[in-house]
């Protein structure tokens, strides 16, 4: 009986040290994500002239997609065989952020749960190498996904399936009700958040990236549920909100730095070779 009591015990004991080293680490995290940057360049990378002329020619765009191919676009997509769209509708579920950020935050939590102190320095940095791009994929898909998903419901405008008008003017402004989040489109703010992330850490994957991205924003028009306008804000969103993210952590030494050019160059990232000497490492504990 006292070797199971001692068991138990011992097995309680290894939990709260680890739940400890979880809370201690992500709160360390926190602090360096919120720390002075350590490059004296601008959070924003571009001049007022630069933003401007960016921001017509975005704004110009969106009202051409508006005025001109919305309507047409999703009478289109409303003809369309049954058998095509009941495609699209099993290919829009990945465009949904959880199956990203759940994989990355407890990835991110079993790693700071894990006890870095016995293992050897090299190992130590390595493990914090891993860590620092687990968070800027997590941050880069996450806020920026938190953010447009607040501005959407601000926005207020009708899904297009709302009330059957395939109305692309139908706005009702700070309503806060699901069927008007249709701008931006939050599954295309997603993939190409996705698509900036994961392609400026493993640039041989942008391809295969592009492909998902395209095929998840085209099934948002298919199944009816957003308009092609809706689908570009997202994908300018997504965009810009991990480009943002990937500065921040650049201006802070955090896996990227700011080079001469002013652009974010990425470290290089820990090898496979690495981290299999962590896994050894942490299996002999």
């Amino acid at each position: 009986m006292s070797t199971a009591n001692e068991t138990k015990d011992g097995d309680a004991q290894a939990a709260l040290a680890m739940s400890r080293r979880c809370l201690v680490r992500a709160a360390a995290a926190i602090e360096l994500l919120l720390r002075s940057p350590r490059v004296h360049a601008g959070a924003w990378p571009f001049t007022a002239k630069q933003t401007a002329i960016a921001a017509g020619v975005i704004a110009g765009a969106f009202l051409v997609l508006l005025v001109l191919i919305d309507g047409p676009a999703l009478r289109a997509a409303a003809r369309l065989p049954r058998l095509v769209v009941w495609s699209f509708e099993q290919i829009t579920e990945f465009g949904l952020s959880g199956w990203f950020l759940w994989p990355l935050g407890i990835l991110f939590l079993t790693l700071a749960a894990l006890p870095a102190e016995r293992l050897t320095v090299m190992s130590q940095r390595v493990l914090a190498a891993v860590m620092v791009r687990v968070g800027f994929l997590f941050l880069a898909i996450g806020a920026t996904g938190l953010v447009v998903s607040l501005i959407k419901r601000l926005i207020g405008r009708g899904r297009p399936t709302v009330e059957g008008a395939l109305d692309p003017f139908l706005f009702h402004p700070f309503i806060w009700r699901a069927d008007f989040a249709s701008l931006p489109s939050g599954h295309a703010t997603t993939v190409f958040s996705v698509l900036v992330a994961f392609g400026t850490l493993w640039p041989r994957a942008r391809t295969a990236l592009w492909i998902y991205a395209l095929l998840i924003a085209a099934s948002r028009i298919v199944v009816l549920a957003h308009f092609p306008s809706d689908i570009f804000a997202g994908a300018i969103a997504g965009t810009a909100g991990a480009l943002l993210v990937r500065r921040w952590f650049a201006l802070r030494r955090l896996g990227f730095s700011i080079g001469p050019d002013g652009v974010p160059h990425q470290y290089p990232g820990p090898s496979l070779k690495r981290i299999k000497t962590i896994a050894r490492e942490l299996l002999a504990l």
